[in-house]
């Protein structure tokens, strides 16, 4: 579509917080009068974005910022649209997807990434959309010459369409939403959250076990400072009958906000020190690294807590047969290599999915459903 087109769309701004001018759900039903993001009243759309604004009408995302923002009805949208993907991806819908042509997506990356940063860039790239991209911003943008994280929003949103934003601050990714007037994903933010992660990663458990509801759940490894597994308890307490057992070692013990926020949603939880024990009541063992990274000089810290957990053939034996391990990779020694083997693996399977939640996110963030 032509930019001048685009630049006509209302952007939907269906508040969910007081506190908050951004959307955090999905609008399922029309809205005849959307508004625009920064709260003015929605402007005319020409006839040539007509087919678009349909699309638009049926409701957007506002910013991916945090797990809990989502509700069931969110997520169930977000993983029929990512089943659609799925078969996009796979080309049995004929002809290369165009659903994003002519949108621009920056990737703005404060930290390393792989998988989040390919995979959101493969995503749009296989619904025809452009990528406009940096990595290790930290060192090699203007940030390194003591720009602000605002100054650069402000900036990057007047080149793209939608912002991908990992940064080493918690709180990044809300600081960037409330100064952006286009879409922001937060694709991690310090030791706060991956959000993005987290839907991968209950999108996984469904396509894996079958079922949501009466999970039982092991998170094991670095829960103090790992992302991942505190958006996972946040999205999978949405669900019903869920018991997550929590597996550490004692300097990166779960932190009390998520146990807080566990009881306040009913969702029973157990700390244990016995990984075996664990593993033979669990539907999925969600296994994660030691962060060097965030354990600054204490050198010594980190090498007390790393390889005290590790996912090995003992894990396997008294591993259910339906259960499975998974792992928001990469991972060093905390998942041994004889365990990829094992149909129960399903680390892989689950980077994968990455790719159709991300594809599917970036289509409701967009264009709409």
């Amino acid at each position: 579509m032509a930019a001048a087109a685009r630049a006509a769309l209302p952007r939907p701004f269906l508040p969910l917080h007081s506190s908050s001018r951004h959307s955090y759900r999905l609008a399922i039903p029309p809205s005849p009068a959307p508004r625009l993001r920064g709260g003015g009243a929605a402007t005319s759309v020409t006839a040539a974005a007509a087919p678009l604004q349909q699309q638009v009408t049926t409701g957007r995302l506002g910013d991916v910022i945090e797990a809990q923002q989502f509700d069931r009805a969110a997520l169930n949208e977000i993983f029929e649209v990512a089943r659609e993907m799925e078969a996009v991806e796979r080309g049995s819908h004929g002809a290369p997807s165009r659903v994003l042509e002519g949108f621009l997506m920056a990737t703005l990356f404060y930290e390393p990434s792989t998988r989040t940063r390919l995979s959101f860039e493969a995503a749009m790239r296989r619904l025809g959309g452009e990528v406009l991209t940096t990595e290790n911003a930290r060192e090699f943008s203007s940030a390194a010459k003591g720009e602000t994280l605002e100054d650069t929003i402000r900036t990057v949103e007047g080149y793209s369409d939608i912002i991908v934003l990992r940064h080493f601050e918690s709180g990044a990714a809300r600081r960037a939403a409330d100064t952006a007037n286009i879409p922001v994903i937060n694709a991690g933010d310090g030791p706060g959250q991956h959000p993005t992660q987290a839907l991968l990663d209950v999108y996984t458990i469904k396509r894996e076990i079958g079922t949501l509801d009466g999970i039982k759940l092991g998170l094991v490894g670095d829960l103090a400072n790992g992302r991942t597994v505190r958006s996972l308890a946040y999205l999978i307490a949405k669900y019903k009958d869920i018991k997550i057992y929590f597996v550490s070692p004692d300097v990166v013990k779960m932190k009390d906000d998520i146990k807080d926020y566990l009881n306040s949603q009913g969702v029973q939880w157990e700390e244990s020190s016995d990984l075996l024990e664990v593993a033979s009541k669990c539907d999925v063992i969600y296994q994660t690294r030691i962060q060097k990274e965030r354990f600054g000089e204490r050198i010594d810290l980190y090498e007390a807590a790393r390889g005290k957990y590790i996912v090995d053939k003992k894990v396997l034996d008294v591993l259910p047969k339906h259960a499975v391990i998974m792992h928001p990779l990469p991972r060093l020694d905390e998942i041994t290599a004889d365990v990829d083997s094992d149909p129960r693996a399903a680390y892989f399977r689950q980077a994968k999915n990455g790719l159709y939640i991300r594809m599917a996110l970036l289509k409701l963030l967009l264009v709409g459903h």
